[in-house]
């Protein structure tokens, strides 16, 4: 196993120092859902929840949320991120809502943790809109599926999960 990069030599926590890496294009796409009844699924899909709008909140919450990472997770940089893309569908065959998040930035360390955030934001913003009608809505699959730039290059979670 290769040294944890957050942890100095005597275990303490740390911020990782980037400054001696250089300026590259990043990017990465996380996924999850929101699993619930189907009632609620069409309530949501009529735009009848009473909360609003709620594929619409779960974007723009997706999307503060990337933006704000490094202020809920510890030792994480903030980034001046460059593209937050955030899209909810709802999926019958669940049923419920999928979401998928990509973000992009030109700098020194990755996009991974901003992309997770977007997502599982977005999913929790869809809870909490929908929660009056079906408490029982479960949170899944939230992943990074692919990464790329860097000096480990590029990740994708299929080439992973078959080595």
């Amino acid at each position: 196993m290769t040294r944890l990069t957050h942890l100095d030599k005597r275990g303490a926590a740390q911020m990782v120092d980037v400054s001696g890496k250089s300026d590259t294009q990043r990017v990465a796409v996380a996924q999850g859902h929101v699993v619930m009844a189907r009632p609620t699924l069409a309530l949501a899909v009529a735009g009848e929840a009473k909360k609003g709008d709620v594929f619409g909140a779960a974007r723009i919450a997706g999307i503060m949320a990337a933006k704000k990472t490094h202020e809920l997770v510890p030792l994480c940089h903030p980034l001046a991120l460059s593209h937050v893309a955030v899209d909810v569908e709802p999926d019958e065959s669940l049923p419920g809502v999928r979401v998928r998040a990509q973000v992009s930035v030109t700098g020194k360390t990755g996009v991974e943790m901003e992309a997770l955030t977007a997502v599982s934001v977005a999913c929790l913003t869809i809870y909490d809109m929908l929660k009056a009608a079906d408490r029982a809505m479960r949170i899944e699959g939230v992943e990074l599926l692919e990464k790329h730039g860097g000096k480990s290059g590029a990740w994708r979670r299929e080439t992973a999960e078959r080595a």
